[in-house]
């Protein structure tokens, strides 16, 4: 009789499933990739094509097909077929995939260690990489168990499969997996698995969870690379690839589930129903429908008196120096009515969510879907991860908590040492067939020199009837010239450079930031000096990198205060080896800053790239960053005068007016992608300057929208429905700012996780004010008396404007600088209102883009008319145009000769 309840219980669950099935997601890009094997291998639904069939690029000067035999993986279950075959590398190589939806991927990559003929793959140790991540460092298969080798027979355990899942944020059109031998040993890979996943699986974490690691770097799982190291449907079965819709793979409970206090019972659960699936709350992508319709329940009886956190426990072996993303999945299918569950959950000593009430959350809803994520960082070398979940109250009737499953994955923080084998051919690119290619050479071959024979022919006869052009010669390129186009990493010989060391190589006819380079910029270019400055020059200027000048670090690396052998003082930004930042954001850098020029963006004075270095040189900004000014950030800063409500003022319109030529002064807008108080720097006289351009991008074009990409930015600034759509436009830069806007008025950091939970979002905490009108209860408490009434309420609507859910809600920033002009202007002026103005119309003072500057200059229009209060407001200003910059480079970079 217990049989037969328990089967119809099943089927009771897997009628639910069928009920509440909803559409499998589609993934653009799907690669099923059996690797080493000649022909396609079925596994399961799924269809694994052979790794030399075209439609991956495999790059490997010596690698080998390895093939299983049959009862070597006659113990695996029901995929062996994927790890009959392998291919072996004996130097480094790599498959190129071609990416048609940027952003999040699952990367996975199978694992199964087999004796074929001299390979023992179970020996294999090696490395395995992305172009910005390394996934798996000294990676070695588990090998088979032998038995006690005195008795007198020896039993040996199969070895198991494993398969490494990751979940990456791919920017890039191509995605090159790299494998690379260690210590004179072999790598090996049976199958690999890329598949696109919808843009909202990884969002960014409840910030009022979010946190530090022990080096400072923020840890936001929405930008992160991650690996997946549990995935458990507590209470419930195992879940095959097959039964999720995107083939991740579900344990059960058991191994991790440790014993809970004397008085506090447990048992499995599951549900017969329909899940209610609620919009905006977890969906079946999220987790199959069997992990919310099963689940473990505490039960507790009446008047007992327990320990309230540690209640039902699960426990899991990690590296105790990592950081890790926990998700756990929550659905209520227990209670009979709303409002009696509320729950508390721990992860080790910290509280990762605290009173939990589903049905609240769902309207007074039952049986829905939910999840929440919660981030740990590295904090003990114990090596062991403590999860509970537990009743909000010491004296409980049932229900009183419940857990559906659980996910915990590793936060990859640092790239390390990237290994990449670049391919050869485009990803996608088929293999041509032999006969095909000897027909095609020998009908190329024959009808180049019919087109030939003609040419000379035709040749001769024009020269007989008019003299020929003398051609025209071209100026030797140097190793970087600003304002050219695109930049690229090769080796240049040393002549060109006059070093060995690996320099740039500049393409003349890329387009720059703005679009094509102009006539007038090729011509400056060709008669101006290189602005590569020597590693020893920089080395005397920092007194070797002296620590003691350091007074700024970031993700990129340390800056360093220097003066140069003229005198003249400069900020020398060096690339630090094990940053996950590298040479993409020092190509960027260099590529933005030295076709943009403006007051109110730092200047690049130069760059380093001798002896492997990344060094950037820009004009030295006296008063450090707007971050220290406002509440510290380092010595230098410590006993500074707090910025006056005025200053303050000033320095937002200064960097609105930086974003804003950033935005209008080329072809396609420039977007910043990190604004943040701290990357917006003070000059000697306060004016604000817009820096660190390593995450820049171009925009779209004018017939376009927006611009896909994977999401770049600093947690706590990052435009949420850019997160969510991955879909970049300028109004990305402007929500950022209006986060700048605030910390500007508070003089508080964007995330505080010491504070109170409801102030630990200064974005939420600001915006909970100004919807009621009361702004002034948080405003920093230094300027708050000289805060006018009048200007404050315009400078709340400008930053509720700028922080709005959508980005078609929020103003230009041509609007910001009008607004904040305006704010100025009420602040000066006893008794003027907001409503003495009636629209954004009236932006009389900024000067058009660059672009229309060329037209109207090409109109004939005459430009000698421009007062001196025009120019003070111009989007671009005359003092800062590329001809006067060309003398201020030539005096900076010669230091030598002065």
């Amino acid at each position: 009789m217990i049989k037969l309840r328990s089967a119809l219980g099943v089927l009771e669950i897997l009628s639910v499933l069928c009920i509440s099935l909803v559409a499998a997601y589609t993934p653009v890009d799907n690669y099923l990739i059996s690797c080493g094997s000649s022909v396609d291998t079925p596994v399961g639904q799924r269809l694994f094509v052979a790794d030399d069939s075209g439609t991956v690029v495999l790059t490997s000067p010596a690698s080998d097909a390895v093939k299983a035999s049959p009862s070597a993986v006659s113990g695996l279950r029901d995929d062996a077929a994927m790890y009959q075959s392998a291919r072996v590398f004996k130097a480094p190589s790599s498959y190129s995939f071609r990416i048609r939806d940027p952003g999040r991927h699952f990367v996975r990559l199978h694992f199964f260690p087999f004796v074929y003929l001299g390979y023992d793959l179970a020996t294999a140790s090696f490395k395995v990489s992305t172009q910005d991540a390394v996934l798996l460092d000294g990676f070695a298969p588990p090998a088979a168990a032998r038995g006690n080798a005195s008795t007198t027979t020896t039993t040996t355990t199969p070895a198991a499969a494993v398969c490494e899942e990751f979940l990456l944020d791919v920017a890039r059109d191509t995605l090159v997996v790299t494998f690379v031998p260690l210590a004179g040993r072999l790598a090996f890979v049976n199958a690999i698995e890329v598949v696109s996943v919808p843009d909202d699986l990884i969002g960014a974490a409840d910030s009022s969870l979010s946190t530090s690691d022990s080096t400072g770097q923020q840890l936001n799982p929405a930008v992160m690379p991650l690996q997946t190291v549990y995935r458990v449907n507590v209470g419930g079965p195992a879940v095959a690839p097959e039964s999720d819709t995107l083939w991740r793979e579900w344990t059960i409970e058991q191994p991790f589930l440790v014993s809970t206090v004397t008085t506090a019972v447990t048992k499995k659960v599951s549900y017969n129903r329909t899940l209610n699936y609620l919009p905006g709350q977890a969906t079946a992508d999220d987790a199959p429908a069997i992990v919310y319709a099963t689940g473990r329940e505490l039960i507790i009886m009446n008047g007992s008196v327990f320990d309230g956190m540690k209640q039902m426990a699960w426990q899991f072996d990690v590296d105790g120096s990592a950081s890790y993303l926990i998700r756990f999945h929550f659905c209520d299918i227990v209670s009979s009515v709303p409002g009696r569950l509320h729950m508390n959950a721990y992860v080790d000593s910290s509280n990762a969510i605290q009173d939990l009430d589903l049905s609240a959350i769902g309207n007074g809803t039952l049986a829905f879907p939910y999840y929440r994520d919660f981030v740990l960082a590295a904090s003990t070398p114990s090596g062991k991860l403590a999860v509970y979940v537990a009743s909000t109250s010491q004296k409980i009737t049932t229900p009183a908590a419940i857990l559906n499953g659980l996910e915990i994955m590793r936060i990859l923080t640092t790239a390390g040492n990237v290994a990449v084998v670049e391919p050869t051919t485009p990803p996608g690119t088929k293999k041509k067939n032999n006969l095909a290619v000897v027909l095609g050479s020998v009908c190329g071959a024959f009808g180049f020199v019919s087109v030939a024979a003609a040419l000379v022919i035709v040749l001769r006869r024009k020269e007989e009837k008019e003299e020929l052009r003398t051609p025209t010669t071209s100026q030797p390129s140097t190793a970087w010239m600003p304002l050219l186009g695109r930049i690229s990493f090769r080796s240049a010989p040393p002549s060109a450079v006059g070093s060995r060391s690996p320099s740039f190589t500049i393409d003349t006819n890329a387009n720059t930031p703005g679009g094509g380079a102009t006539p007038g910029m090729a011509a400056a270019a060709s008669s101006s000096p290189s602005y590569r400055f020597p590693f020893a020059a920089l080395q005397d200027a920092t007194g070797n990198f002296d620590e003691g000048l350091v007074i700024g670090e970031g993700g990129f690396g340390k800056v360093y205060a220097a003066v140069l052998q003229d005198g003249t003082k400069v900020a020398v930004k060096r690339a630090n080896p094990e940053s996950r930042q590298g040479a993409r954001e020092f190509r960027t850098e260099i590529e933005m800053l030295s076709g943009l020029r403006h007051r109110h963006l730092v200047s690049l004075i130069g760059y380093c790239d001798e002896q492997d270095e990344m060094i950037l040189l820009y004009e030295y900004m006296e008063h450090g960053s707007l971050r220290s000014r406002l509440y510290g950030g380092g010595a230098a800063t410590a006993t500074a005068t707090a910025l006056s409500w005025a200053q303050r003022l000033e320095a937002c319109a200064g960097a609105a007016r930086g974003l804003l030529y950033l935005h209008t002064a080329t072809a396609k807008p420039v977007i910043h992608r990190d604004v943040k108080s701290s990357n917006i720097l003070l000059d000697d006289g306060l004016t604000a300057k817009v820096a660190d351009f390593g995450l820049s991008k171009a925009g779209p074009d004018m017939d376009e929208t927006h611009v896909s990409t994977a999401v770049k930015g600093s947690f706590g600034y990052v435009d949420p429905e850019y997160v969510r759509t991955r879909k970049l436009t300028a109004k990305s830069d402007v929500y950022s700012f209006g986060v700048v806007l605030l910390e500007a008025l508070c003089a508080r950091p964007v995330v505080d996780p010491r504070l109170p939970k409801p102030m630990v979002n200064l974005v939420e905490w600001g915006l909970h004010w100004q919807r009621r009108d009361e702004l002034e209860k948080i405003v920093d408490r230094r300027i708050a008396g000289t805060v006018r009434p009048a200007a404050l309420r315009k400078y709340g609507e400008t930053v509720a404007r700028c922080l709005a859910d959508r980005g078609a809600d929020r103003p230009a920033m041509e609007d910001v600088v009008w607004s904040l002009q305006f704010v100025a202007r009420l602040q000066e002026v006893d008794g003027l209102d907001a409503s003495d103005v009636s629209s954004l119309n009236m932006v009389h003072q900024l000067m058009p883009p660059t672009s229309l500057h060329a037209r109207q200059r090409s109109a004939g229009e005459s430009e000698t008319g421009r007062t001196d209060a025009d120019e003070d407001s111009s989007v671009v200003d005359d003092d800062y145009t590329d001809a006067s910059m060309r003398g201020i480079f030539w005096q900076m970079v010669n230091v030598r000769g002065r």
